[in-house]
């Protein structure tokens, strides 16, 4: 099984081949995935090869070829040393169910507070998200408690799908850590030089506080519900 940033940088690279034909820029890649430089790019390109996942095209810059995607068969049926890429998705569409659909381990990092801040609990467990509700990025999942984000559709209960960051624009939902110990899950606002943490339902207050007081975790990307 891949880890969740070689799975994200393989989906970039396969991408943006079927997009212009040309494999992405070692920037661009680490850009894409949020990495602090080329080398953690290298390192993920050294690992999809050794699995077999990647390969480098001889005597051309830039040149990546996506030999499988995960799930699909190991590279072996070549054609004219080829990989018969579209063959090995075939047998493996017929393997599997419509509804079926693949999916990644991100960790479980404790609760949030869509309510009052709460603290954060480091549960350190993993839930299994479909690969469709992530985009780019390190990503982690966060379990709702309170109520004061229902009118944007988020419950108590729920996981909301952080994508790492750490900044915002005005109107994102963000995960904003108040005095590094406590955690909660608002619209994020700049306000006349303070942050403004706005809640989605008219029974509970905004929340004002110094920016020095507030870090950004995360931005919402998505909710698991359990029913």
């Amino acid at each position: 099984m891949l880890t969740a940033k070689q799975h994200e940088l393989l989906q970039f690279i396969q991408s943006r081949l079927a997009e212009t034909g040309v494999s992405p820029s070692f920037e661009e890649m680490k850009e894409a995935l949020d990495l602090k430089s080329k080398s953690g790019v290298h390192r993920l390109i050294r690992a999809l090869e050794e699995r077999q996942f990647l390969r480098r095209l001889p005597n051309r810059a830039r040149a990546l070829e996506v030999l499988r995607m995960p799930g699909d068969a190991l590279p072996g049926d070549r054609r004219g040393g080829v990989t018969d890429i579209a063959s090995a998705r075939a047998r493996r569409a017929a393997r599997q169910p419509a509804a079926s659909a693949p999916a990644l381990s991100v960790p479980l990092v404790g609760r949030i507070a869509a309510g009052l801040p709460i603290e954060a609990v480091e549960d350190h467990e993993q839930l299994a998200v479909p690969t469709a509700l992530l985009g780019p990025g390190e990503h982690y999942a966060l379990q709702v408690t309170g109520d004061s984000m229902i009118e944007a559709g988020i419950f108590d209960g729920d996981f909301a799908l952080i994508r790492r960051c750490e900044d915002a624009q005005d109107g994102d939902i963000v995960v904003a850590l108040i005095d590094n110990n406590e955690a909660t899950l608002k619209y994020f606002h700049r306000d006349k030089g303070m942050i403004r943490l706005d809640p989605a339902n008219a029974a509970h207050d905004p929340q004002v506080y110094l920016p020095s007081r507030v870090r950004i975790q995360g931005r919402l990307a998505g909710l698991l519900r359990r029913y």
